[in-house]
């Protein structure tokens, strides 16, 4: 297999090679679509760059990831790992976004594309149920040296300064057909199909009619030359209803036969077969006997049609996706990824109303002059983005036109000629508006004011709770920095280095700490703890933590002193919370450290020329557990050059790792890197810490070398 692809080595700049060897996994895995995703340069998102097989519908609704999303596409790289779905209950399980918005039976495979230390994008394959539970050799071989080879490819046009850089939408291969029939051939499979009673119909993999005969047309209602090149549901408005474009989804994706009836609008019953293949679909359209029905209401076009089967799951997408949209620049970048791809829109601004004025949030393809001109302007103004925020009713201007004669003052962006301007209404009242504009004069039919109107609602949903999340993570800043120490004190003969990281979870706010305390010319005090907790009452007992063991420092208490003080504070405090505390009292003049724990982890000191040891300290209970609670203490020397690490769990804990094996894997990460400056040794041991773990809990790091 090597011999076979080693071609795909040409120049670094050969682009179509990324084509060709997707072309090759999917020939050679049995797989009937694939896809190649491409990490964005300066953006943490994938896009893809190039599709075959794949409905172009479906390949615009997926052509943009978020790298931290939910999808086998973006957990392969972000995890740099084969993903393996055999099937649409897997799918469910740990996908579910895209078994919502894909309910349809197919495996997938999705491997990672980098090249050390660099990451590229994905690979992803999809093969019609059944497949093996799992993917054989062959195919894996396929899968590891197509995206090696891939890798290289890419890494070299960056190398070149010709780096690939995927489009706004995804280039669509087609896939290779066999020898095609001469003419004669061709007239008489006409001839053939001409003669049988029942229509057939043939669609590419973009829905579009490529072949109708004219018996199939003649049931379906429509003229042949009218279908071909369209979607059929494009054109028959009967067929607008979302079971047509679905069955034609599922056959799709799923290469399976699909089947259903339905009612022409001179109500004869119609039994459809759609067969697919990776160059398109094969309709059999037959009669099915017996007498016709009264026509169905919507053998007319009515006046709001049926939502369509790819807005529908968009729509189902977009919502999913919104619930986990944590900041409003989160749900701003879901509007430009999403929703302008679902919309067809060019432009985009969202607009939120505050202390009597409209703030611009964020926007794409607007110009910064008529962003920083709209940007605070008062509610009174009269532009239409006002006009829709205090009547909480959209607006549509079908043309430039359109929107001066309804807002002579309007100011109109370059390369737009058409605007939706959409309430954004929440709790039942307006927060803003979200402006879509298009490059081209367009008429709003009722469906898609409709729809689009649906759409503000759930972005005004989303921006409402992250607005009040931004206020919350705002506040949790604010308090966490005004408990932590802005700054340590310089110490003469004592280098520090400090390092904090809340947790990933909830408001960003957690209950470790870390003080460093100046007690004269030659001695300090140095403490680090961990508050049961990550949430507002855990940061506020820290602050009263250690606020009590600066004061009981200072006044001359010894280490053991410290925290029996502090506990006994503690239970009075917060009965039902507690900490784990370690306190360092440092005679830098002497050379010595007398330490004492209430329940916390053992510090490392690496000596001069020695490997980092774990220092066995005997510790009391936590704080806040008994009030009578007592707290030995420990004295050890400390040479010029020592090295003392104080440190919290979120450190170390790595799921299925003893908690021993993390100190000690910390303490020969910190014997090879002493000899560097204090604040590199500091941001190495934090790296590795984020680089083997997901984070769920605090970090906090306090590093002190007697010099």
């Amino acid at each position: 297999m090597g011999d076979q692809a080693s071609y795909f080595f040409g120049p670094a700049d050969d682009l179509p090679g990324l084509d060709e060897l997707l072309a090759h996994a999917v020939g050679n895995t049995g797989s009937h679509m694939g896809g190649v995703y491409l990490l964005t340069p300066g953006q943490n998102a994938l896009r893809l760059e190039v599709a075959m097989g794949l409905p172009s519908p479906i390949a615009s609704q997926w052509s943009r990831l978020r790298l931290e999303s939910l999808a086998p596409a973006s957990n392969a790289l972000r995890e740099r790992r084969l993903i393996w779905v055999p099937g649409q209950e897997e799918m469910a399980r740990y996908f579910p976004d895209a078994a919502l918005v894909l309910p349809y039976s197919f495996s997938t495979a999705a491997a990672p594309i980098y090249t050390e230390p660099d990451d590229w994008g994905t690979l992803l394959l999809l093969w019609p149920s059944p497949h093996a539970s799992d993917l054989n050799r062959h195919e894996r071989d396929v899968i590891e040296i197509t995206c090696r080879r891939m890798g290289v490819l890419l890494r070299r046009a960056a190398e070149a300064g010709r780096r690939v850089v995927p489009g706004e939408r995804p280039r669509l291969l087609v896939a290779a057909r066999g020898n095609t029939p001469d003419m004669e051939e061709a007239l008489a499979a006409l001839d053939y199909v001409n003669r049988l009673p029942e229509g057939c119909c043939a669609l590419d993999m973009d829905g579009r009619v490529t072949f109708i005969t004219q018996r199939a047309a003649d049931m379906l209602g429509g003229k042949v030359s009218e279908l071909l090149g369209a979607r059929p549901w494009d054109v028959l408005p009967w067929l607008r209803d979302p079971v047509f474009e679905d069955h034609y989804r599922a056959a799709a994706l799923s290469n399976q036969v699909t089947a259903f009836t339905a009612r022409n609008p001179r109500g004869e019953r119609l039994a459809f077969e759609l067969h697919s293949d990776p160059l398109g679909i094969s309709i059999r359209v037959v009669p099915v006997p017996g007498p016709a029905l009264p026509g169905p209401p919507g053998a007319a076009e009515p006046l709001i049609r049926p939502i369509r089967a790819d807005t529908l799951y968009n729509l189902v997408h977009l919502a999913a996706t919104l619930t986990r949209a944590v900041t409003v620049q989160d749900v701003v970048d879901l509007v430009s990824e999403q929703v302008m791809v679902l919309c067809d829109a060019q432009g985009m601004a969202i607009l939120l109303a505050e202390n009597g004025r409209m703030l611009v949030v964020g926007s794409h393809n607007y110009e910064t002059e008529i962003i920083d001109h709209f940007d605070g302007l008062p509610l009174t103004a009269h532009t239409a983005s006002q006009h829709v925020m205090l009547t909480g009713e959209a607006a549509f201007f079908e043309s430039w036109d359109d929107l001066v004669a309804r807002h002579s003052d309007a100011i109109r962006q370059p390369g737009m000629s058409a605007w939706a301007v959409l309430p954004l209404i929440a709790s039942d009242r307006p927060i803003g508006t979200c402006v879509l504009s298009y490059a081209r004069p367009r008429a709003f039919t009722a469906d898609e004011r409709a729809t689009l109107t649906s759409l503000a609602g759930l972005v005004a949903q989303a921006l409402e709770r992250a607005r009040l999340y931004d206020v919350k993570h705002q506040l949790a800043e604010a308090l966490q920095a005004s408990l932590l120490p802005s700054a340590l004190p310089a110490i003469p003969r004592l280098d520090v280095a400090a390092r904090y990281l809340p947790a990933t979870l909830g408001m960003d706010i957690g209950g470790d700490f870390y003080d460093l305390i100046s007690l004269d010319d030659t001695t300090a005090a140095a403490v680090i703890g961990d508050v049961q907790g990550h949430d507002m009452t855990a940061a506020a007992l820290m602050g009263q933590v250690r606020t009590a063991i600066h004061a009981h420092a200072t006044a001359g208490a010894s280490p053991g002193e410290v925290l029996y003080h502090t506990n006994r504070l503690l239970i009075d405090l917060a009965p039902d919370l507690f900490t784990s505390c370690l306190y360092v009292n440092l005679d830098l003049a002497r050379h010595t450290a007398c330490l004492a724990s209430a329940g916390h982890l053992p510090p490392l000191l690496c000596r001069p020329g020695e490997p980092a040891e774990i220092i066995d300290i005997p510790s009391g209970l936590l704080l806040g557990l008994d009030p009578e609670s007592d707290y030995p203490t420990l004295e050890l020397p400390l040479p010029p050059g020592s090295l003392l690490a104080l440190y919290t769990d979120g450190l170390i804990e790595v799921p299925g790792v003893d908690i021993g094996e993390g100190m000690e894997a910390l303490g020969r990460r910190l014997t090879r890197s002493a000899g560097r400056p204090l604040a590199m040794v500091a941001q190495t041991l934090i790296d590795h810490a984020l680089d083997v773990q997901q984070r769920t809990d605090d970090i906090a790091l306090l590093l002190l070398k007697h010099v």
